[in-house]
């Protein structure tokens, strides 16, 4: 083992770094804790993940997206309850304007460093990086889309929009989703999801004099729809050098 005078790190014969006065071998003792999360006894929905993945580490990996996890979902369940009870009692399409924000909050933060556990040891499966991505954001994509129709069910009112807030939540999305990738934070997706978003429902408000013109204008259809087509090309063009391919 050899060290610098003043260099709080020395190296071993193999040229591996240690710690200092420890001895302890940093890569080592890393791929002893990714060992131990992934050898944890899969649950019951993990299971049932697996069987339809054919993959029990994809399973894994999307098991732990952290807009998937149960404090998550509950925050998610309350805004969208909230929302509920005030589209109920003033008859405005709160919940159709709030889905797309939470839903593009929740895809930005489905996949990436930081914010994210399991992303240094998802980087070490065989499965490719771009279908972890694409499986983590189809199931948040879903369980917002789910949740924000069983919110919407309530009013009456309401029903008449029901679903005009899906094309523009799936413009949402993947905006949040390109900006977190080209940018490499979840952070800064997040905040240019909800700023273009908040920016189009104000446009629209004032530009028409109703509250909910972002989802109930057939115009922005297509618009929308380029949006997300767009933002889907970005996506692929910003993971094309990861570790493998769909």
């Amino acid at each position: 083992m050899s060290k610098a005078s003043g260099d709080p790190h020395a190296t071993g014969p193999d040229g591996r770094d240690l710690v200092a006065g420890d001895g302890v071998d940093l890569e080592r003792v890393w791929v002893g804790v990714a060992a131990q999360v992934w050898r944890r006894d899969p649950g019951r929905i993990e299971r049932l993940a697996a069987r339809l993945l054919r993959s029990p580490g994809l399973a894994r990996a999307l098991l732990a997206t952290p807009s998937l996890l149960l404090p998550w979902l509950i925050a998610t369940v309350v805004v969208l309850a909230v929302g509920a009870v005030v589209t109920a009692g003033t008859g405005q399409p709160v919940v159709a304007l709030a889905a797309p924000g939470l839903a593009g909050a929740a895809v930005a933060y489905s996949y990436g460093p930081g914010l994210d556990h399991a992303w240094e040891l998802s980087r070490t499966m065989a499965v490719s990086d771009r279908m972890v991505l694409l499986a983590r954001v189809l199931a948040v994509f879903a369980v917002n889309a789910a949740l924000a129709s069983a919110a919407s069910a309530v009013s009456p009112t309401a029903g008449g929009i029901a679903f005009g807030w899906l094309v523009p939540m799936a413009a949402v999305s993947a905006l949040a989703l390109a900006v977190a990738t080209v940018a490499e934070s979840a952070n800064t997706g997040v905040g240019a999801a909800l700023a273009v978003w908040t920016l189009t429902v104000v446009g629209s408000q004032s530009a028409t004099g109703q509250f909910g013109a972002a989802v109930t204008l057939s115009g922005l259809v297509l618009p929308y729809l380029a949006v997300a087509i767009c933002c889907v090309a970005v996506v692929l063009r910003s993971t094309r050098t990861t570790k493998g391919t769909l």
